[in-house]
């Protein structure tokens, strides 16, 4: 399982994994929830430039449609082709398979985002 404190968050209800200069990106369980059951994914292509707090895909559910926001600056190197797939996935693990694109980025940006308590204040408690 995830270690949720060990991530950043971001107000977009997006989290986000560093390992080295990779950030894996995600929604939180709290907007797939609150989405309802994902029925289609978009994705931005591999080798795309991406700037943080731009939109870069979409997520569209039962319910209505959402933008996906780059929370970093930086370089898409990967793809989650699964959840384009099964977008079922974001709903069933948004923490692990439900992952959406993983980018190249400065590891020191990751630094103004949001701590897992932060991000449970923003949320009114809710996880």
């Amino acid at each position: 399982m995830t270690d949720l404190t060990a991530l950043k968050y971001t107000a977009e209800h997006e989290w986000i994994a560093l390992d080295g200069d990779v950030a894996t990106v995600g929604i939180t369980s709290y907007a797939a929830d609150k989405l309802g059951d994902v029925v289609f994914v978009e994705l931005p292509a591999v080798g795309s430039a991406v700037t943080a707090a731009t939109v870069v895909g979409e997520i569209e559910s039962t319910k209505s449609v959402g933008e996906l926001y780059a929370p970093l600056t930086g370089e898409v190197v990967a793809v989650n082709d699964a959840v384009v797939d099964d977008p079922g996935l974001v709903n069933a693990d948004p923490f692990g398979a439900g992952w959406l694109v993983k980018i190249s980025v400065d590891p020191a940006a990751v630094d103004g985002l949001l701590d897992r308590d932060a991000y449970i204040s923003l949320t009114g408690g809710a996880e």
